[in-house]
Protein backbone atom coordinates (compact mmCIF):
# COMPACT_ATOMS: atom_id res chain seq x y z
CA UNK A 1 0.00 0.00 0.00
CA UNK A 2 1.32 3.32 -1.22
CA UNK A 3 2.95 5.40 1.92
CA UNK A 4 1.47 9.25 1.28
CA UNK A 5 3.30 12.96 2.83
CA UNK A 6 0.91 15.32 3.49
CA UNK A 7 0.02 18.28 4.98
CA UNK A 8 -3.11 19.13 6.60
CA UNK A 9 -5.23 21.95 8.71
CA UNK A 10 -6.75 20.20 11.80
CA UNK A 11 -10.01 21.70 12.86
CA UNK A 12 -8.51 23.82 15.13
CA UNK A 13 -6.40 25.42 11.91
CA UNK A 14 -2.93 24.31 12.64
CA UNK A 15 -0.73 22.92 10.05
CA UNK A 16 0.00 19.33 10.50
CA UNK A 17 2.60 17.14 8.21
CA UNK A 18 3.32 13.74 8.30
CA UNK A 19 2.72 10.25 6.46
CA UNK A 20 0.01 7.99 6.16
CA UNK A 21 -0.75 4.77 4.47
CA UNK A 22 -4.03 5.08 1.61
CA UNK A 23 -4.70 3.11 -1.46
CA UNK A 24 -4.25 6.39 -3.39
CA UNK A 25 -4.51 10.08 -2.59
CA UNK A 26 -8.33 10.31 -3.20
CA UNK A 27 -8.90 7.41 -0.15
CA UNK A 28 -5.98 9.58 1.70
CA UNK A 29 -8.33 12.67 2.25
CA UNK A 30 -11.43 10.04 3.23
CA UNK A 31 -9.02 8.73 5.75
CA UNK A 32 -7.84 12.12 6.96
CA UNK A 33 -11.32 13.70 7.12
CA UNK A 34 -12.11 10.47 9.49
CA UNK A 35 -9.15 11.59 11.72
CA UNK A 36 -10.00 15.62 11.71
CA UNK A 37 -7.43 16.24 9.48
CA UNK A 38 -8.73 18.62 6.08
CA UNK A 39 -5.53 18.00 3.32
CA UNK A 40 -4.15 20.39 2.05
CA UNK A 41 -1.21 19.29 -0.31
CA UNK A 42 0.06 15.83 -0.82
CA UNK A 43 3.92 16.30 -0.95
CA UNK A 44 4.73 12.92 -2.19
CA UNK A 45 4.10 9.07 -2.55
CA UNK A 46 5.83 6.12 -1.79
CA UNK A 47 5.23 2.30 -2.39
CA UNK A 48 5.94 0.62 1.22
CA UNK A 49 8.29 -2.31 -0.25
CA UNK A 50 11.48 -3.40 -0.05
CA UNK A 51 12.54 -1.69 -2.76
CA UNK A 52 11.94 1.81 -0.81
CA UNK A 53 14.34 4.44 -2.00
CA UNK A 54 17.79 5.14 -0.94
CA UNK A 55 16.07 8.44 1.16
CA UNK A 56 13.78 6.68 2.41
CA UNK A 57 15.79 4.08 3.79
CA UNK A 58 18.04 6.84 5.51
CA UNK A 59 15.18 8.88 6.91
CA UNK A 60 13.99 5.22 8.62
CA UNK A 61 17.49 3.98 9.84
CA UNK A 62 18.15 8.01 11.57
CA UNK A 63 14.83 7.69 12.99
CA UNK A 64 15.38 4.57 14.39
CA UNK A 65 12.82 2.91 16.91
CA UNK A 66 11.17 4.40 19.54
CA UNK A 67 12.60 5.31 22.85
CA UNK A 68 11.46 5.15 26.14
CA UNK A 69 11.74 8.54 26.93
CA UNK A 70 9.78 9.57 23.93
CA UNK A 71 7.08 7.15 24.62
CA UNK A 72 6.95 7.58 28.63
CA UNK A 73 6.24 11.67 27.63
CA UNK A 74 3.14 10.59 25.30
CA UNK A 75 2.16 8.50 27.44
CA UNK A 76 1.65 11.02 30.22
CA UNK A 77 0.54 13.67 27.82
CA UNK A 78 -2.36 11.15 26.31
CA UNK A 79 -3.37 11.08 30.35
CA UNK A 80 -3.45 14.63 30.69
CA UNK A 81 -5.84 14.39 27.92
CA UNK A 82 -7.71 11.97 29.00
CA UNK A 83 -7.92 12.84 32.75
CA UNK A 84 -9.18 16.29 31.36
CA UNK A 85 -12.71 14.03 30.09
CA UNK A 86 -11.85 14.74 26.73
CA UNK A 87 -13.15 11.66 24.60
CA UNK A 88 -10.54 9.07 23.93
CA UNK A 89 -10.28 9.72 20.11
CA UNK A 90 -10.05 13.41 20.37
CA UNK A 91 -7.67 12.83 23.02
CA UNK A 92 -5.34 10.56 20.17
CA UNK A 93 -6.02 13.49 17.64
CA UNK A 94 -4.57 15.98 20.35
CA UNK A 95 -1.62 14.10 21.08
CA UNK A 96 -0.63 13.07 17.60
CA UNK A 97 -0.41 16.83 16.33
CA UNK A 98 1.58 17.02 19.39
CA UNK A 99 4.55 14.35 19.15
CA UNK A 100 7.09 15.11 17.11
CA UNK A 101 8.93 11.94 16.45
CA UNK A 102 7.77 11.19 13.30
CA UNK A 103 7.75 7.33 13.41
CA UNK A 104 5.58 7.47 16.77
CA UNK A 105 3.61 10.29 15.20
CA UNK A 106 2.68 7.88 12.27
CA UNK A 107 1.75 4.80 14.60
CA UNK A 108 -0.19 7.03 17.49
CA UNK A 109 -1.90 8.26 13.90
CA UNK A 110 -3.09 4.45 13.08
CA UNK A 111 -3.73 3.88 16.75
CA UNK A 112 -6.24 6.93 16.60
CA UNK A 113 -7.81 5.40 13.23
CA UNK A 114 -8.13 1.68 14.61
CA UNK A 115 -9.98 3.43 18.24
CA UNK A 116 -12.37 5.82 15.44
CA UNK A 117 -13.22 2.69 13.93
CA UNK A 118 -14.40 0.50 17.30
CA UNK A 119 -11.34 -1.08 18.18
CA UNK A 120 -10.12 -0.85 21.90
CA UNK A 121 -7.23 1.22 22.63
CA UNK A 122 -5.20 -1.83 23.70
CA UNK A 123 -6.01 -3.82 20.69
CA UNK A 124 -5.09 -1.26 18.63
CA UNK A 125 -1.68 -1.36 20.67
CA UNK A 126 -0.95 -4.58 19.75
CA UNK A 127 -0.64 -3.84 16.15
CA UNK A 128 2.44 -2.41 17.01
CA UNK A 129 4.27 -4.75 19.57
CA UNK A 130 7.94 -3.09 18.90
CA UNK A 131 6.60 0.21 20.33
CA UNK A 132 3.89 -0.97 22.72
CA UNK A 133 5.30 -4.31 25.13
CA UNK A 134 3.13 -6.81 26.52
CA UNK A 135 3.31 -5.11 29.86
CA UNK A 136 2.38 -1.76 28.09
CA UNK A 137 -1.05 -3.49 26.43
CA UNK A 138 -2.14 -5.26 29.26
CA UNK A 139 -1.99 -2.65 31.78
CA UNK A 140 -3.72 -0.42 29.44
CA UNK A 141 -6.80 -3.02 28.81
CA UNK A 142 -6.65 -3.78 32.73
CA UNK A 143 -7.02 0.16 32.71
CA UNK A 144 -9.96 0.37 30.12
CA UNK A 145 -11.87 -2.66 32.13
CA UNK A 146 -11.59 -1.12 35.22
CA UNK A 147 -12.29 2.23 34.06
CA UNK A 148 -9.19 3.84 35.76
CA UNK A 149 -7.33 3.95 31.98
CA UNK A 150 -5.86 7.89 33.30
CA UNK A 151 -4.29 6.40 36.56
CA UNK A 152 -3.33 3.23 34.88
CA UNK A 153 -1.63 5.77 32.00
CA UNK A 154 0.28 8.05 34.62
CA UNK A 155 1.76 4.33 36.45
CA UNK A 156 2.61 3.73 33.01
CA UNK A 157 4.32 6.93 32.43
CA UNK A 158 6.45 6.90 35.59
CA UNK A 159 6.93 3.18 34.77
CA UNK A 160 9.13 3.63 31.63
CA UNK A 161 10.83 6.67 32.94
CA UNK A 162 11.96 5.42 35.48
CA UNK A 163 13.37 2.43 34.09
CA UNK A 164 14.49 4.74 31.08
CA UNK A 165 16.36 6.83 33.94
CA UNK A 166 17.75 3.67 35.23
CA UNK A 167 19.05 2.91 32.29
CA UNK A 168 20.93 5.83 31.45
CA UNK A 169 22.48 6.23 34.61
CA UNK A 170 23.89 2.50 34.15
CA UNK A 171 25.19 3.47 30.35
CA UNK A 172 26.46 6.57 31.75
CA UNK A 173 28.32 5.27 34.29
CA UNK A 174 29.90 2.84 32.39
CA UNK A 175 31.03 5.10 29.58
CA UNK A 176 34.09 6.58 30.88
CA UNK A 177 35.59 3.28 31.52
CA UNK A 178 34.60 1.89 28.58
CA UNK A 179 36.11 5.14 26.37
CA UNK A 180 39.29 4.46 28.23
CA UNK A 181 39.35 0.30 27.64
CA UNK A 182 38.70 1.91 23.97
CA UNK A 183 41.27 4.12 23.68
CA UNK A 184 44.03 2.39 25.27
CA UNK A 185 43.72 -0.42 23.33
CA UNK A 186 44.08 1.96 20.38
CA UNK A 187 47.43 3.43 21.88
CA UNK A 188 48.77 -0.40 22.29
CA UNK A 189 47.91 -1.30 18.75
CA UNK A 190 49.59 1.48 17.68
CA UNK A 191 52.85 0.86 19.70
CA UNK A 192 52.91 -2.75 19.00
CA UNK A 193 52.01 -2.19 15.06
CA UNK A 194 53.50 0.98 14.63
CA UNK A 195 55.96 2.08 16.86
CA UNK A 196 57.94 -0.92 17.91
CA UNK A 197 58.40 -2.26 14.62
CA UNK A 198 60.41 0.51 13.79
CA UNK A 199 62.83 0.72 16.92
CA UNK A 200 63.30 -2.96 16.35
CA UNK A 201 65.40 -2.77 13.22
CA UNK A 202 67.66 -0.41 14.98
CA UNK A 203 67.98 -3.29 16.97
CA UNK A 204 68.80 -5.06 14.76
CA UNK A 205 71.87 -2.87 13.31
CA UNK A 206 73.34 -2.64 16.18
CA UNK A 207 73.42 -6.02 17.29
CA UNK A 208 73.85 -6.06 20.62
CA UNK A 209 72.20 -8.47 22.98
CA UNK A 210 69.10 -8.01 24.00
CA UNK A 211 66.87 -8.71 27.25
CA UNK A 212 64.46 -10.80 28.09
CA UNK A 213 62.08 -8.27 28.11
CA UNK A 214 63.08 -6.76 24.69
CA UNK A 215 63.01 -10.35 23.19
CA UNK A 216 59.40 -11.07 24.58
CA UNK A 217 57.89 -7.09 23.49
CA UNK A 218 59.68 -7.86 20.09
CA UNK A 219 58.50 -11.07 19.57
CA UNK A 220 54.77 -10.11 20.23
CA UNK A 221 54.98 -6.94 18.49
CA UNK A 222 56.25 -9.18 15.41
CA UNK A 223 53.28 -11.58 15.83
CA UNK A 224 50.80 -9.06 16.15
CA UNK A 225 52.12 -6.73 13.14
CA UNK A 226 52.17 -9.90 10.66
CA UNK A 227 49.37 -12.23 11.85
CA UNK A 228 46.81 -9.57 12.88
CA UNK A 229 44.57 -10.04 10.09
CA UNK A 230 44.25 -14.00 11.44
CA UNK A 231 43.36 -12.36 14.77
CA UNK A 232 40.70 -10.40 13.48
CA UNK A 233 39.83 -13.32 11.61
CA UNK A 234 39.62 -15.29 14.85
CA UNK A 235 38.16 -13.20 16.90
CA UNK A 236 35.27 -12.00 14.66
CA UNK A 237 34.65 -16.22 14.51
CA UNK A 238 34.67 -16.49 18.62
CA UNK A 239 32.16 -13.84 18.81
CA UNK A 240 30.33 -15.48 15.85
CA UNK A 241 30.09 -18.89 17.40
CA UNK A 242 29.69 -17.18 20.83
CA UNK A 243 26.31 -15.44 19.64
CA UNK A 244 25.12 -18.23 18.00
CA UNK A 245 25.76 -20.21 21.40
CA UNK A 246 24.20 -18.02 23.37
CA UNK A 247 20.96 -17.73 20.77
CA UNK A 248 20.27 -21.46 21.38
CA UNK A 249 17.91 -22.50 24.12
CA UNK A 250 21.01 -24.46 25.99
CA UNK A 251 23.43 -22.04 25.50
CA UNK A 252 21.30 -19.44 27.23
CA UNK A 253 20.30 -21.15 29.51
CA UNK A 254 23.87 -22.08 30.40
CA UNK A 255 24.91 -18.42 30.18
CA UNK A 256 22.81 -16.89 31.94
CA UNK A 257 23.06 -19.46 35.01
CA UNK A 258 26.67 -18.29 34.66
CA UNK A 259 26.78 -14.70 34.69
CA UNK A 260 24.64 -14.87 37.96
CA UNK A 261 27.60 -16.79 39.70
CA UNK A 262 30.25 -14.65 38.49
CA UNK A 263 31.81 -12.45 41.42
CA UNK A 264 31.09 -8.68 41.52
CA UNK A 265 29.04 -8.57 38.65
CA UNK A 266 27.02 -11.35 38.90
CA UNK A 267 25.44 -9.97 42.08
CA UNK A 268 24.77 -6.42 40.46
CA UNK A 269 23.18 -8.49 37.05
CA UNK A 270 20.74 -10.37 39.51
CA UNK A 271 19.75 -7.02 41.66
CA UNK A 272 18.76 -5.47 38.43
CA UNK A 273 16.54 -8.10 37.45
CA UNK A 274 15.05 -8.30 40.67
CA UNK A 275 14.38 -4.66 40.38
CA UNK A 276 12.97 -5.15 36.98
CA UNK A 277 10.84 -8.08 38.82
CA UNK A 278 9.58 -6.02 41.93
CA UNK A 279 8.84 -3.08 39.97
CA UNK A 280 6.83 -4.20 36.85
CA UNK A 281 4.77 -7.31 39.01
CA UNK A 282 3.61 -4.03 41.40
CA UNK A 283 2.80 -1.72 38.67
CA UNK A 284 1.18 -4.48 36.95
CA UNK A 285 -0.96 -5.65 40.02
CA UNK A 286 -1.65 -2.13 40.82
CA UNK A 287 -3.46 -1.17 37.24
CA UNK A 288 -5.51 -4.57 37.55
CA UNK A 289 -4.36 -6.90 35.94
CA UNK A 290 -5.08 -10.51 37.47
CA UNK A 291 -1.69 -12.43 39.50
CA UNK A 292 -1.23 -14.98 37.08
CA UNK A 293 -1.00 -12.92 34.10
CA UNK A 294 1.48 -10.39 35.71
CA UNK A 295 3.55 -13.63 36.50
CA UNK A 296 3.59 -14.40 33.00
CA UNK A 297 4.08 -10.94 31.54
CA UNK A 298 7.11 -10.48 34.39
CA UNK A 299 8.58 -13.57 33.16
CA UNK A 300 9.39 -12.53 29.84
CA UNK A 301 11.14 -8.51 30.98
CA UNK A 302 13.80 -9.88 33.52
CA UNK A 303 15.98 -10.45 30.68
CA UNK A 304 17.28 -13.65 32.26
CA UNK A 305 16.11 -17.26 31.35
CA UNK A 306 17.23 -18.76 35.22
CA UNK A 307 15.18 -16.15 36.66
CA UNK A 308 12.65 -16.82 34.25
CA UNK A 309 11.79 -20.26 34.72
CA UNK A 310 11.77 -19.74 38.55
CA UNK A 311 9.40 -17.04 37.83
CA UNK A 312 7.29 -19.81 35.64
CA UNK A 313 7.61 -22.62 38.33
CA UNK A 314 6.12 -19.62 41.13
CA UNK A 315 3.47 -19.25 38.54
CA UNK A 316 2.10 -22.99 38.52
CA UNK A 317 2.27 -22.93 42.28
CA UNK A 318 0.45 -20.10 42.93
CA UNK A 319 -2.60 -21.75 40.08
CA UNK A 320 -2.02 -24.92 42.79
CA UNK A 321 -3.12 -22.49 45.49
CA UNK A 322 0.54 -21.72 46.55
CA UNK A 323 2.13 -18.45 48.40
CA UNK A 324 4.16 -16.34 46.13
CA UNK A 325 6.69 -16.25 48.75
CA UNK A 326 6.88 -19.85 49.07
CA UNK A 327 8.50 -20.89 45.27
CA UNK A 328 10.44 -17.95 45.45
CA UNK A 329 12.27 -19.09 48.78
CA UNK A 330 12.29 -22.49 47.19
CA UNK A 331 14.06 -21.68 44.16
CA UNK A 332 17.28 -20.21 46.14
CA UNK A 333 17.55 -17.72 43.58
CA UNK A 334 16.04 -15.04 45.28
CA UNK A 335 17.43 -13.04 48.56
CA UNK A 336 15.26 -13.09 52.00
CA UNK A 337 14.36 -9.98 51.46
CA UNK A 338 12.50 -10.27 48.69
CA UNK A 339 10.77 -13.30 49.48
CA UNK A 340 10.17 -12.14 53.20
CA UNK A 341 9.09 -8.50 52.13
CA UNK A 342 6.70 -10.47 49.73
CA UNK A 343 5.15 -12.60 52.59
CA UNK A 344 4.69 -10.00 54.54
CA UNK A 345 3.12 -8.07 51.72
CA UNK A 346 0.58 -11.35 51.12
CA UNK A 347 -0.51 -11.32 54.91
CA UNK A 348 -0.94 -7.87 54.92
CA UNK A 349 -2.95 -7.16 51.85
CA UNK A 350 -0.55 -4.80 50.70
CA UNK A 351 1.67 -6.82 48.53
CA UNK A 352 1.89 -4.29 45.39
CA UNK A 353 3.89 -1.71 48.33
CA UNK A 354 6.27 -4.22 49.63
CA UNK A 355 7.04 -5.03 45.70
CA UNK A 356 7.40 -1.46 45.30
CA UNK A 357 9.71 -1.14 48.43
CA UNK A 358 11.78 -3.96 47.14
CA UNK A 359 12.45 -2.21 43.95
CA UNK A 360 13.44 1.14 45.66
CA UNK A 361 15.77 -0.90 47.75
CA UNK A 362 17.49 -3.05 44.78
CA UNK A 363 17.91 0.11 42.74
CA UNK A 364 19.23 2.01 45.34
CA UNK A 365 21.74 -1.12 46.00
CA UNK A 366 22.40 -1.04 42.12
CA UNK A 367 23.39 2.89 41.82
CA UNK A 368 25.23 2.25 44.83
CA UNK A 369 27.33 -0.45 43.57
CA UNK A 370 27.45 0.57 39.92
CA UNK A 371 29.34 3.90 41.22
CA UNK A 372 32.00 1.58 43.89
CA UNK A 373 32.81 -0.14 40.77
CA UNK A 374 33.27 2.77 38.68
CA UNK A 375 35.24 4.35 41.01
CA UNK A 376 37.27 1.16 41.12
CA UNK A 377 37.45 0.54 37.38
CA UNK A 378 39.27 3.91 36.49
CA UNK A 379 42.16 3.47 38.74
CA UNK A 380 42.48 -0.32 38.30
CA UNK A 381 42.51 0.61 34.57
CA UNK A 382 44.81 3.79 34.72
CA UNK A 383 47.24 1.63 36.76
CA UNK A 384 47.40 -1.29 34.35
CA UNK A 385 47.60 1.13 31.21
CA UNK A 386 50.93 2.86 33.43
CA UNK A 387 52.24 -0.71 33.97
CA UNK A 388 52.01 -1.77 30.27
CA UNK A 389 53.55 1.72 28.99
CA UNK A 390 56.46 1.40 32.08
CA UNK A 391 56.74 -1.86 30.71
CA UNK A 392 56.79 -1.22 26.68
CA UNK A 393 59.36 1.71 27.40
CA UNK A 394 61.87 0.27 30.00
CA UNK A 395 62.23 -2.79 27.29
CA UNK A 396 62.80 -0.31 24.49
CA UNK A 397 65.16 2.02 26.74
CA UNK A 398 67.47 -0.64 28.63
CA UNK A 399 68.89 -1.95 25.20
CA UNK A 400 69.11 1.95 23.67
CA UNK A 401 71.27 2.77 27.03
CA UNK A 402 72.93 -0.36 26.75
CA UNK A 403 73.98 0.80 22.58
CA UNK A 404 75.21 3.85 24.01
CA UNK A 405 77.47 2.63 26.89
CA UNK A 406 79.38 0.68 23.85
CA UNK A 407 79.27 3.64 21.38
CA UNK A 408 81.04 5.83 24.06
CA UNK A 409 82.94 2.79 25.44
Amino acid sequence: MPVFEYKALSDAGRQVTGLKEADSAKSLRSVLRRDGLYLTEVVGQQQQTAAASPEIKVRRWVLGRVRADDLAIATRQLAVLVGAGIPLVDSLTALVEQVDHERLKRILSDVKQRVNEGSSLADALVAHPKVFSTLYVNMIRAGESSGALEIVLVRLADFTEGQARLRSKVIGTLTYPAAMLVIGSIILGILFTVVIPKITKVFEDAKVTLPWTTQALIGFSTFVHDWWWALGICLALAVYAGRRWRQSPAGRARWDEWVLTIPIFGTLLRQLAIARFSRTLATLLKSGVPLLTAMDIVKNIVGNTRLATVIEESRDSIREGESIAAPLKRSGEFPPLVYHMVAIGEKSGQLEEMLKNVADAYDSQVETRIGALTSLLEPIMIVAMGVAVAFIVFSILMPILRVNTIAGG
